[in-house]
């Protein structure tokens, strides 16, 4: 992102906030360094500190011995060498305001903002601001994608629902005559295929047979437990990005059965985790329809009660999604009221995956589909068909 701080202004006057305080030692705020324009792998030794203000000119808060730290950034210089002069510095800042926005979750609802220690917090707190968290902003402006990326995301989510003919036809014709075949080979099979398309991943693709399909974040194997053959139920979860610069990613999981018919104790299961994703997808589309505000935790929640009113609640052991963006796992909400409180909203111009799983001890299935929120409020669902049904592999293939 480029850093222009009229937008920054708006933004705080937009939520009701009267400064954002943007603070890092050592690196301990990433988000902030992002979010500021510091070139990638910068790394100040002493404290500084950047005062945003709804009104009025920012305030540079920076160590004397590093006094340049900042100096890409507008604003009035405040040099400091005594601890006294920093905290003097950040009372200044605060003066004159009520609501103060820096990286903080609630209760340590979010692990995710929460960048800034607790003493810090305490003395910010002890000029008499209130402190709120910076979430919904920090989305705003390094989760959210232009037209550029919402069109190089579609690009890579054709790639990524054509990897699943690659990888089914390649199981197919390794295990129609009684053979097999292993899943690291279906796994670099795929990767080819975004190389030959001109993507990237971050790591390997998940290909997953059973039971190694009841561990969610299961790593693809080689060896004779790894190797597929007929009447095997396989997970494959893949994503890429176009290789190029600012290229938002696609990720998808889906399933298959190594045969013509899907037997009826998959099929079942498939049904309860490919309802809880639809209703997921819905409480999406009715909250923008109706200009209805909605947060990840609700999403998740809506997704959860389905797999939990099934019978099934104890065995969805993550998150619903998480947000989708240059990274594989972005700054934006995720859709999540499990490992974490994401009370953030779900705002325009952002991607994120709905995910669900039952993970049993024998097999586990996941459905996994890409929700894309375009600048009209359109929710659109990503990545090719939405997998109403297990793939019967030797019969499609």
């Amino acid at each position: 992102m480029s850093f222009q701080l009229t937008s920054f202004e708006q933004a705080l006057r937009d939520e009701g906030m009267d400064g954002w305080l943007l603070y890092d030692f050592r690196g301990s705020n990433l988000l902030a360094q992002r979010l500021l324009d510091f070139p990638e792998g910068t790394l100040n030794s002493r404290r500084w500190a950047y005062g945003i203000s709804a009104h009025g000119t920012p305030l540079k808060i920076v160590h004397r011995i590093e006094e340049s730290a900042l100096d890409h950034l507008p604003g009035d210089r405040v040099p400091y060498l005594h601890w006294k002069e920093f905290a003097a510095a950040l009372e200044q800042f605060c003066s004159g305001k009520r609501r103060v926005a820096m990286e903080y979750s609630p209760l340590a609802g979010n692990p995710y903002v929460a960048r800034v220690d607790a003493g810090t917090i305490e003395l910010v707190r002890s000029f008499g601001v209130e402190v709120v968290s910076s979430g919904d902003l920090i989305q705003l402006f390094d989760a959210t994608c232009d037209e550029e990326q919402w069109h190089s995301h579609q690009r890579a989510s054709e790639v990524t629902n054509s990897a699943y003919d690659v990888a089914w036809k390649r199981i197919a014709e390794a295990t129609r005559n009684g053979g097999g075949i292993e899943e690291s080979h279906v796994a670099q099979a795929i990767e080819d295929h975004f190389q030959e398309h001109g993507c990237v991943a971050t790591h390997s693709p998940i290909v997953a047979r059973q039971p190694h399909n009841g561990l969610p974040h299961y790593e693809t194997g080689s060896g004779t437990d790894t190797v597929i053959r007929r009447d095997d139920l396989v997970l494959v979860d893949l994503w890429a990005r176009q290789d190029r610069p600012r290229s938002i990613f696609s990720d998808l999981t889906r399933m298959g059965f190594v045969g013509t018919s899907v037997p009826e104790k998959y099929d079942a299961i498939f049904q309860v985790v490919a309802a809880a994703r639809d209703a997921g997808i819905a409480a999406v589309r009715s909250a923008f329809s109706t200009q209805r505000t909605i947060r990840g935790a609700e999403v998740d929640d809506v997704v959860r009660n389905v797999i939990t009113q099934a019978g099934y609640g104890e065995y969805f052991t993550h998150r619903t999604g998480h947000n989708i963006g240059q990274d594989l796992h972005g700054s934006g909400a995720h859709i999540d009221n499990l490992e974490t409180r994401e009370d953030r909203k779900l705002i325009p111009r952002t991607c994120f995956s709905i995910e669900p799983g039952i993970y049993l001890k024998e097999f586990g299935i996941r459905s996994e589909v890409d929700v894309f929120i375009t600048a009209d409020r359109t929710v659109h669902v990503t990545g090719g068909m939405l997998q109403k049904e297990i793939i019967p592999i030797l019969k499609d293939y």
